[in-house]
């Protein structure tokens, strides 16, 4: 028995060089996105995350900041908060 060359195909050119044609688009793709991750990796100092909330680095900074408050707070639900703040200061002296 005698093998005859195969002989490619006009719809099989086609669909090879179709297929070639989408390799390099999706390279193109993977390429671009890797770029992409790389840069917003190197330059992530200048990056902040949007979780839905007020940045404090956002913020102005306020010129005459409210001053400490060093008197203690008595946890809610507790017979020192039910008193107030005068009486839990002088509950916790005796």
């Amino acid at each position: 028995m005698v093998m005859l060359p195969q002989v490619e195909h006009e719809l099989h050119k086609r669909r090879r060089s179709r297929n070639i044609g989408l390799l390099v688009v999706l390279l193109a793709f993977v390429a671009l996105v890797f770029g992409l991750s790389v840069v917003k990796i190197t330059q992530g100092d200048m990056m902040q995350g949007y979780d839905h909330r007020p940045r404090a680095s956002m913020l102005p900074k306020d010129p005459a900041p409210p001053g400490q408050n060093t008197a203690p707070v008595a946890a809610p639900g507790t017979p020192a908060a039910q008193q107030g703040v005068a009486g839990a200061s002088q509950g916790l002296g005796q």
